[in-house]
């Protein structure tokens, strides 16, 4: 990442250190006073499963993708906080997995493009709020990592705005900026003319320093190599993968070599391991097996979970909906990880990230006025 990287840590670490505070999620399975009375997680006999319950308690899951909002938008009726089969995440399973933040995936079928595609991004925009308006006890929007962390305490469940597709801009960064007013907090870059298998234009790289000063992150999954190392190269905020796992164990256009996890790391991205079949393989062992992966390669500060669930995708065993996430965290206690490390992976790596982009939108925006650029100024 760019210089402004640099000024981040002093910043970022105090917020890292908050968030490895042992307190009890509200919502838990486990009562203040038996868990000041038994802690599973200093137990060293306690059962996996058991001490991956008290661990989530304390530091929930910020789950990285979520394709709730296309789902829900074919369903005639729902209520997500009595329970709801059709899909794969309610109120009820995401309390069950210790879910206490997840973004909404605001992804567009393939061929949307043009003004259907800001037309359709809008709608789904109004959806989401919509959704959180009607399910107040247990949802709540939140844009910033201080945000999340006060939706988290007041024992609600965090729903933050994003990836959308950047064909949702239509080319033009005063529809980023309506967009980040309306909520918009990642965007995916890929599938543009500013955004291709050739990498960023000149227009592309000047809607990343736009997005560097809104506080919009950059989603870099499914982007071509090219673009992932020029965003990289020009983004002063860290970046997302927010569906992408280890390209070595599985080979999926979408995971990413050892190379690219090294650059992510040395940048202090984010690599947000899908659970999905087809990205990490049919089991909960194949998808420690990639986390084990990204954490030696990219390193524990850069790696986090995106369950992608309601995103019409099979999943692996034992990871069926939200409210799996225990049965994960219980494969890598078994594997050795470490509760530091697995409050980074499940809650502190997201916070950091959400913090590092609002500081450098607070920096950018001392610096920069909005970008008045134009595509055909840039790229001709």
């Amino acid at each position: 990442m760019a210089d402004l990287q640099d000024q981040l840590h002093a910043t970022t670490e105090v917020g890292e250190l908050d968030d490895l505070v042992h307190e009890p999620f509200p919502g838990g399975p486990f009562p203040p006073d038996t868990a000041e009375a038994y802690d599973p997680v200093s137990d060293p006999d306690a059962a996996p499963l058991e001490r991956a319950h008290a661990i989530l308690a304390a530091h929930p899951v910020a789950d990285g993708y979520s394709g709730l909002p296309w789902a829900l938008r074919h369903l005639p009726w729902f209520d997500l906080e009595l329970g709801e089969s059709s899909v794969d995440t309610d109120v009820p399973r995401l309390r069950e997995g210790h879910v206490g933040a997840l973004f909404w995936s605001l992804h567009l079928p393939e061929g949307l493009a043009g003004d259907r595609a800001v037309g359709a991004t809008l709608e789904q925009l109004d959806l989401v709020k919509t959704v959180v308006r009607a399910h107040p006890e247990g949802l709540r929007l939140a844009h910033t990592a201080g945000e999340t962390t006060d939706v988290r305490n007041c024992g609600r469940i965090a729903v933050l705005l994003g990836p959308a597709g950047a064909a949702a801009l239509g080319d033009s960064l005063g529809i980023l900026r309506s967009l980040h007013a309306l909520g918009l907090r990642v965007l995916t870059l890929s599938r543009v003319s500013w955004a291709s298998e050739a990498g960023l234009t000149r227009f592309g790289e000047e809607v990343v320093r736009e997005m560097n000063r809104l506080g919009v992150l950059a989603d870099l999954s499914g982007a071509s190599d090219g673009t992932i190392h020029r965003a990289l190269a020009v983004s002063k905020a860290p970046v997302l993968f927010t569906r992408s796992a280890a390209r070595t164990l599985r080979p999926h256009p979408a995971n990413l070599s050892d190379e690219l996890l090294a650059a992510v790391g040395a940048a202090k991205g984010l690599c947000m391991v899908p659970l999905t079949a087809e990205q990490t393989g049919p089991s909960v062992r194949d998808v420690a097996d990639h986390l084990d992966h990204v954490h030696e390669v990219a390193g524990r500060e850069c790696v986090a979970l995106s369950g992608t669930y309601d995103a019409g995708t099979a999943h692996p065993q034992d990871l069926a909906d939200a409210s799996c996430y225990p049965h994960l965290i219980a494969e890598l206690l078994h594997r050795g990880w470490s509760e530091p490390d697995l409050a980074l992976l499940s809650w502190g790596n997201v916070q950091r990230v959400l913090r590092s982009a609002d500081f450098t939108a607070r920096a950018a925006q001392q610096r920069r006025e909005p970008s008045t650029a134009k595509i055909a100024e840039l790229d001709g």
